[in-house]
C-alpha cells in the first residue's frame, strides 16, 4: 500500500548559524556547507528561515522598528540578512542537485505593532495592524525573491501558543480563531494580490499537542483553508503526545500535507546539570525514531532547527545553549559532526524528493523503520536497532518483499531493495 509523497529533509538558515559558519575559513566554510547541501553530502533539500530575528539572533530585531511606521517606510532588510543568511542560502541553492524549498518563519511583528511592546512574552498584535502586518510579510516575499532567493513557502508565526509572561522567545500569540480571521481576511489576500499566493502556506507551525484543534478553525472555513497547504510541527512533546494527533489532523482535510518544521535539543545540560558529551548516541537515537515515526503518520519531510552552534550551543540573544547536528570550533577552523547529522543523513540521502512511503514492518519492537517506493520501482528502507546486542531481524518491505540481515547494537541502516 502506497502513502503519502515525500517532500524532504533539511535545517534552518538563523543568524546563529550563519554566524557560526562565517566564523570559518572560506575552505573550512565551503566543506560545510557541501556536508549538508552537496551531492555528496547528505543533500538537504529543504530550508527555513526567520523572517527578521529570532531567538537564535545575536540582538533582538524585526525588518522595521521605527514606531508607528504603518506605512513601512522603514522597512528594510538588516545586516543579518545580508551577511547570515542569504549568502549561506545562495551557496546551498548552488550546491543542491535538487531545488532547495526555502521557507520562512515569523517570530514577532515590530514591538510597536504588539500590544505588550516587546520581541516576547505574550503579547499579541494589535488588530488595527492586521493589515500592516501582512504588508510586512509580502516586503519580506518581494525582497528575498529580488535578493536572488526562491521562495517555496511561509508559516504566518512561529509556535503562536503558550507563551508565559516571562516567555524569553520573540513571539507573538495567535488564538486559534484570530488566527483563521487575520489569514482569511489580511495575509492570503495580500499575498494572492502581489503575486505571492504560489507560495505553499503551512498553518500552526507548533508542537503536536496543539493539534488538531489549532488548525481547524482555518481548515472548516473555506474562505481560509483555500489560502493554506498544508501543517508544520515542531517535535517538541512528541515523546507524550500520541502520533494520532497526526491522523487526526490528516483527516480534517487530506488535501493539505504535515510537514516536520523544527527539532533540537533545547539545552547541552542534561536535566542533573551534566554537560552533554559531544557526540552523544542518545540524540543521534531520538532524531532518528522521531523522524521515522512521524513519516509512518504522514509526515512529507522533517525539518531541522540550527545548522551549526558553536561549542557553548550558541550564540543566542536571550542567554540559552542549544545543540545542533554540527558544532563549530571557530578557533581551531574546525567543525564536528554529531550523532544527530548522522541520523538526518539516512532519512535525506535515501528518501528523496517524489518518493512515496509503503509498509515496511519489523518483527521485533527494538527494531523502528520506514519506507519508500522509487520512481524505478526500488525501495529505500531506513532502520534504527535500539538494543544494546546484535538483532537478526526480517522487514517485510510492502508486504512482497523481506529484508533479512542482522543489524549491530544501537545502529542506524539503510537498504536498497532492487524492483522486482
Amino acid at each position: 500500500m502506497t502513502y503519502q509523497t515525500i517532500l524532504g529533509f533539511g535545517g534552518s538558515f538563523t543568524d546563529a548559524a550563519g554566524q557560526n559558519i562565517n566564523s570559518l575559513s572560506s575552505e573550512t566554510k565551503e566543506w560545510l556547507l557541501r556536508a549538508y547541501w552537496a551531492p555528496e553530502g547528505i543533500e538537504y533539500g529543504v530550508g527555513r528561515v526567520p523572517i527578521g530575528g529570532s531567538d537564535m539572533s545575536p540582538r533582538g530585531y524585526t525588518l522595521d522598528d521605527v514606531e508607528g511606521d504603518v506605512e513601512l517606510v522603514h522597512w528594510s532588510l538588516q545586516p543579518e540578512d545580508y551577511n547570515y543568511k542569504i549568502p549561506n542560502m545562495k551557496r546551498a541553492r548552488q550546491l543542491s542537485e535538487q531545488e532547495v524549498l526555502i521557507f520562512g518563519s515569523p517570530w514577532s511583528p515590530p514591538t510597536w505593532m504588539k500590544s505588550n511592546k516587546m520581541f516576547n512574552g505574550t503579547g499579541y498584535l494589535l488588530p488595527e495592524y492586521w493589515q500592516p502586518y501582512a504588508n510586512y510579510i509580502v516586503k519580506w516575499a518581494q525582497a528575498y525573491e529580488s535578493e536572488g532567493v526562491p521562495l517555496w513557502g511561509l508559516t504566518p508565526q512561529n509556535e503562536p501558543l503558550d507563551q508565559e509572561e516571562d516567555w524569553n522567545i520573540n513571539s507573538c500569540r495567535w488564538h486559534p480563531d484570530e488566527m483563521r480571521d487575520w489569514t482569511r481576511d489580511y495575509l492570503g489576500p495580500s499575498l494572492e494580490a502581489t503575486g505571492y499566493g504560489r507560495l505553499k502556506m503551512m498553518a500552526c507551525d507548533f508542537n503536536r499537542y496543539t493539534l488538531p484543534y489549532y488548525v481547524e478553525p482555518c481548515f472548516t472555513h473555506p474562505e481560509c483553508s483555500k489560502y493554506v497547504d498544508g501543517v508544520a510541527v515542531h517535535w517538541y512533546g512528541d515523546r507524550t503526545e500520541s502520533p494520532d494527533l497526526l491522523l487526526e489532523t490528516r483527516d480534517l482535510d487530506p488535501t493539505k500535507f504535515i510537514l516536520y518544521s523544527e527539532a533540537c535539543h533545547a539545552t547541552m545540560w542534561g536535566p542533573d546539570g551534566e554537560f552533554i558529551p559531544l557526540g552523544d548516541w542518545a540524540r543521534g537515537e531520538d532524531y532518528l525514531l522521531d523522524i521515522l515515526e512521524n513519516l509512518n503518520y504522514y509526515s512529507v519531510g522533517w525539518v531541522d532547527w540550527n545548522m551549526a552552534m558553536d561549542t557553548n550551543g550558541g550564540p543566542h540573544w536571550i542567554g540559552a545553549n542549544l545543540d545542533s547536528p554540527i558544532i563549530v570550533n571557530a578557533t581551531a577552523d574546525e567543525f564536528y559532526k554529531q550523532p544527530k547529522f548522522y541520523a538526518l543523513a539516512h532519512v535525506s540521502k535515501f528518501f528523496k524528493r517524489g518518493d512515496v512511503r509503503v509498509d515496511a514492518i519489523p518483527t521485533l519492537d527494538t527494531i523502528k523503520a520506514a519506507a519508500v517506493t522509487k520512481p524505478d520501482g526500488s525501495v529505500a528502507v531506513v532502520v534504527i536497532n535500539l538494543a544494546e546486542d546484535f538483532q537478526g531481524i526480517s522487514i517485510s518491505v510492502d508486504g512482497t518483499r523481506f529484508i533479512n540481515t542482522v543489524l549491530a547494537s544501537k545502529s542506524f541502516n539503510s537498504f536498497i531493495v532492487p524492483p522486482e
